[in-house]
């Protein structure tokens, strides 16, 4: 039986994937796809509402990205928000101007409690805000249904009609009552009874890979992090022995993560697989010599990382399929579609033009890492390997600011594994959503002892986070931060000088680069 599905289509803002995120927390399947999707596609998918997302243009531009008015004609229910709002309201003949007064962030906002988008939310929410345009006048047939100080039309919907509209972002936390919105929008407008579970995800991928399979050979990406480990398991569970995983050591882990890696996953662990480990430091370390550019070293790593696998390949024999844990937010941070790059990811942007495998599987390209955790789970993966800390392809290459050399990493690596080890014994590892340290590319003066001392920096990192899209700095308790600091300048040679990063996401980044 087909599953309910919630199109979401992209007009250009950079965290609209939130809103699919937060449609799939009601338990109703949402896929993304450009604005640029063809009319007959959407009516062939046969979904159960679309959502139109933000952009940063202006409806009245004519280079602005728009879509056929016919969408409006063909009984699906719509939700439009910001860009969205106002392209829906122009489209149907309403107005949309420039702002006499923008707004940004947190906009305490008056909805109409009648509307089924607002039921069971309070008369005056707290409401996030982004924009420098607004809809002026309402298309004929439509009502406001929220306002607030500086903007008369918040939302506006035309029930009979199944269209609404909010100049807000509910898919953002910091819209108060947002996710209480889209449940109204997909249970209550759309009619979704929430048949998106991951039990079911779990079978039909199993189901598929054997399917496109058959009896191919498949080798593995396994780096031992959450996702390669989700998707090895799903492989191991589908095809067994015809599995290969490749553990690339690439020099660039955490401290004994190799070994650990190699115990669960190796000849004498619980899963029917080929296992196979590369130890490949020194040939990444000749490579990243000299090299300091943040892109740069991703591609090397991603181009190495493959060369190797295709040399491993060779060694095995014929091999069919590659198959790589790439999840959701690697796809988008990678660009692909319309929004920026925001880096390269390994196992997405940074792959080389030419790979020898006839066709790439990624069984978890469609899930948010906490969906990946539940997948785990599903599969009867232990919980301290599900929820074993995030951990980026490109390994410590990307926690090291500049050069990559073997002494930065051994820093890195002790400085690290002090500070998991502390976060640990302070009880505080489970409810944070990624920590970790990194090497700063400063040295500084310090005074060890008797002795003048010119090391580098340490900085620490710890957010929380439900869907690594946003994150906010986490506020790690000062003994423990003490402790870590007292134990990294005694402990690591080569630091004098550790320092807490404060930054959310956005506007930066949880890695470093």
């Amino acid at each position: 039986m087909q599953k309910e599905m919630i199109i979401v289509l992209d007009f250009g803002g950079q965290y609209n994937q939130l809103i699919a995120r937060r449609v799939r927390e009601c338990n109703v399947y949402a896929e993304v796809h450009p604005y640029t999707l063809d009319l007959e596609k959407i009516k062939a998918m046969n979904p159960k509402g679309i959502i139109f997302t933000g952009g940063p243009n202006s409806v009245y531009d004519p280079a602005s990205p728009v879509y056929d008015k016919e969408i409006f004609n063909i009984g699906v229910p719509i939700l439009g928000i910001c860009y969205g709002s106002q392209l829906i309201a122009h489209l149907l003949g309403g107005k949309v101007e420039t702002a006499p007064v923008s707004e940004y962030g947190y906009t305490e906002t008056t909805v109409d409690c009648s509307s089924l988008l607002f039921q069971d939310v309070e008369e005056k929410t707290i409401t996030w805000m982004s924009h420098t345009d607004y809809i002026a006048e309402v298309p004929e047939g439509f009502v406001r249904s929220a306002y607030t100080e500086a903007c008369s039309t918040a939302a506006m919907e035309c029930p009979e009609r199944k269209l609404y509209a909010t100049q807000f972002h509910p898919e953002v936390m910091h819209t108060k009552e947002g996710q209480k919105m889209l449940r109204n929008f997909v249970y209550d407008v759309c009619g979704c009874k929430g048949d998106w579970e991951m039990g079911s995800f779990v079978e039909e991928t199993i189901k598929s890979i054997r399917e496109k399979v058959g009896d191919g050979k498949v080798l593995c990406a396994l780096s031992g992090g959450v996702d390669s480990s989700v998707a090895a398991v799903l492989l191991s569970k589908a095809i067994g022995k015809q599995l290969t995983c490749v553990f690339v050591d690439h020099g660039l882990l955490r401290k004994n993560e190799g070994d650990e890696v190699e115990a669960v996953f190796g000849p004498e662990g619980p899963y029917e697989l080929n296992f196979i480990r590369v130890n490949a430091q020194q040939r990444y370390y000749d490579k990243l010599k000299g090299v300091t550019e943040p892109e740069a070293k991703r591609k090397i790593i991603g181009e190495e990382f493959i060369r190797v696998f295709e040399e491993e390949a060779k060694k095995i024999g014929s091999v069919d399929f590659l198959v790589q844990g790439t999840i959701y937010p690697d796809v988008i941070e990678s660009g692909l579609g319309k929004s920026a790059v925001i880096k390269s990811h390994h196992n997405v942007g940074g792959l080389p033009d030419v790979v020898d495998f006839k066709e790439i599987i990624e069984p978890l390209r469609m899930l948010f890492k906490d969906e990946v955790r539940k997948a785990g789970l599903e599969l009867g993966i232990p919980e301290y390997l599900v929820y074993r800390q995030p951990f980026p392809g490109p390994g410590l290459g990307i926690r090291i600011i500049g050069e990559v050399t073997e002494e930065k990493v051994r820093i890195v690596q002790d400085a690290d594994y002090i500070y998991r080890e502390e976060i640990a014994k302070a009880g505080l590892d489970k409810g944070l959503g990624q920590y970790f340290a990194g090497l700063t590319n400063m040295r500084s003066v310090g005074v060890m002892g008797d002795f003048r001392t010119y090391d580098y920096a340490v900085a620490l990192r710890a957010v929380n986070t439900s869907d690594f899209m946003t994150a906010e700095c986490a506020e790690i308790p000062y003994e423990v931060l003490f402790k870590v600091t007292t134990r990294i300048i005694n402990e690591v040679k080569g630091v004098n000088r550790v320092m807490y990063d404060l930054t959310s996401k956005p506007p930066g980044t949880i890695e470093f680069e």
